[in-house]
């Protein structure tokens, strides 16, 4: 059997920081209080919560909805919030399903570093698209993604359908 590789030197800054707080603070508060959606990926603004495009994604068009206050937990979040997180979502699927056409979608928080959170401090909630046949399995098997859009195109395809 031939030994084969995928390389993803794009994941290294990732793999270096993963187990360790972000030195620059959170992205969840830094991003939407730069005036540059484009360089930070924002699809999406609302009154109280922003999509962002997730930088690290396990499927094109994976994206992140996260409450501009910055908050850990769902049970802090006020009803509204929750609500417009809520509608956020379905919203993006309508949109994802218009740019990509997936077959599902996983969608969830992660409460917590043992959870799986990558910023513990500031909930937000993940969009997962899905295609039968994805190669979702790759980061079980590999701890690599294979990606067949860059996120600037993904940012193009999502930017205007929302």
């Amino acid at each position: 059997m031939a030994n084969h590789r995928i390389w993803a030197p794009w994941r290294l800054p990732y793999v270096r920081d993963a187990s360790k707080d972000s030195e620059a603070g959170c992205i969840f508060c830094i991003k939407p209080a730069e005036d540059d959606d484009e360089k930070n990926l924002i699809v999406h603004r609302g009154e109280r919560c922003f999509v962002i495009l997730n930088l690290f994604p396990y499927t094109n068009g994976h994206l992140m909805i996260a409450p501009y206050a910055h908050l850990a937990t769902l049970p802090e979040l006020d009803v509204e919030t929750t609500a417009e997180m809520m509608a956020l979502a379905q919203r993006a699927m309508v949109v994802l399903n218009q740019a990509y056409d997936p077959h599902g979608y996983n969608a969830g928080l992660n409460q917590g570093r043992v959870a799986g959170a990558g910023y513990e401090g500031h909930i937000h909630l993940h969009v997962v698209p899905r295609w039968s046949g994805d190669t979702n399995y790759m980061p079980v098997l590999a701890d690599t993604r294979v990606m067949p859009q860059s996120l600037e195109d993904s940012y193009k395809a999502l930017k205007g359908a929302f």
